[in-house]
């Protein structure tokens, strides 16, 4: 479809764009996820003329679209869940204003959600294209992963609608994502009283956390960030529990794997000896965690990025451009099967997260109409 065919089709797509948002669909409550899921698949359903399936996984529900009787060619990949409470509308409405939409959502990803079926229904042939629609992307997809990558596994595409990147550049390369939880056990004791009698976990706590820290390499473009702390019960007992949290971004599974290891040795942190003035009554340490996401490198989007910058150009559209990033996506996933990824094919605009999400409608079409010419491009025969 042309850009013009997509503009004349934009009232739709906007109104398609509010009934997503206009549902609100937290990540952590299942019913509301469950309700989002609905309208969904309502609306593909509307646009595409075919029911998705419902997939529901540890209470969370899914959708998948599957056309024609051969194996997947072109995954489409996109999530429903947001980040946002309940209630949110109230004081962030959904609007059109000044060739700008707000509301919760709509940048992360509900928009590229409208996109992505707009997309499908003007292809001359969707035989080959899945879609792919998860209800848990904001919690890291404990859910959805495994799908996810058997579907992702054998494509020669999978394209991921979450939004753009600044000025609308598309996201070539995303860090991999590990998680981990440090929980210190020490001995509580009368802080006034005896405080000998303790074993302090906080003292530990703060031991643990400069370790923890000094395993980032800048030069690798490897961040290693405690974020989350809390220790013991009063202000009068020496902390006998106490845990931290740690993100760790890196750009190779090389990085990933090297601070794993160096996080699980001897199923410890660090062993007391390594640590400089240790407790004589040394706390335990405890370390939960591990990847959640693997790089999305350079190599996995290369090819395809290389395509959409020649159909941009085909279809009048100004000249693409790229960037990495930090944040991680269900691109991840598919990368890490060895499936060619490129993200950030959705919604330009910003504020993802923030009091000022919103999306710019003057490059609703020109995108929409450049994932329908990718996905033509990358099923069998070509457009």
């Amino acid at each position: 479809m042309t850009i013009e065919a997509m503009t004349a089709a934009l009232p739709v797509l906007l109104s398609d764009i509010e009934e997503l948002v206009t549902c609100e669909s937290p990540s952590q409550d299942l019913a509301a996820v469950a309700r989002s899921a609905e309208v969904v698949a309502r609306l593909g359903a509307r646009r595409l003329g075919a029911e998705p399936e419902r997939i529901v996984l540890d209470g969370r529900t899914h959708l998948r679209w599957r056309f024609g009787t051969g194996p997947t060619r072109v995954l489409l990949l996109g999530h429903h869940d947001t980040v946002w409470p309940l209630g949110s509308l109230a004081t962030h409405p959904f609007s059109v204003d000044g060739g700008v939409l707000r509301g919760p959502g709509c940048f992360d990803m509900k928009a590229g959600l409208a996109m992505i079926f707009h997309a499908v229904a003007a292809l001359p042939s969707r035989d080959g294209v899945t879609i792919l629609v998860n209800g848990d992307e904001e919690l890291g997809s404990p859910s959805s992963r495994g799908l996810i990558e058997t579907e992702a596994t054998g494509c020669a595409a999978a394209l991921v609608l979450e939004a753009s990147a600044t000025g609308g550049a598309l996201k070539t390369e995303r860090k991999g994502v590990s998680l981990y939880r440090v929980r210190v056990t020490g001995r509580a004791a009368h802080a006034g009283l005896e405080p000998e009698r303790g074993v302090n976990a906080t003292i530990e706590l703060a031991r643990q956390v400069l370790a923890v820290a000094a395993l980032a390499d800048p030069d690798q473009g490897t961040t290693v960030t405690p974020t989350l702390m809390s220790a013991g019960t009063t202000t009068n007992t020496v902390p006998a529990l106490g845990e931290f949290a740690v993100d760790v971004r890196v750009r190779t599974v090389a990085e990933q794997t090297r601070i794993h290891t160096a996080l699980e040795r001897k199923g410890t942190l660090l062993s007391f000896s390594d640590v400089e003035g240790a407790l004589p009554n040394q706390a335990g340490v405890e370390v939960l965690g591990g990847p959640n996401r693997p790089p999305l490198d350079g190599a996995s989007s290369a090819g395809l990025y290389t395509r959409a910058q020649k159909l941009a150009a085909e279809l009048g559209l100004p000249p693409l451009t790229c960037t990495a990033v930090g944040g991680a996506s269900d691109g991840n996933f598919t990368a890490g099967v060895g499936t060619p990824t490129l993200d950030g094919l959705g919604a330009v605009g910003g504020g993802a997260h923030a009091d000022d999400e919103h999306v710019l409608i003057d490059a609703l079409p020109g995108r929409t109409a450049l994932l329908a010419a990718l996905i033509a491009d990358l099923l069998p025969g070509g457009r």
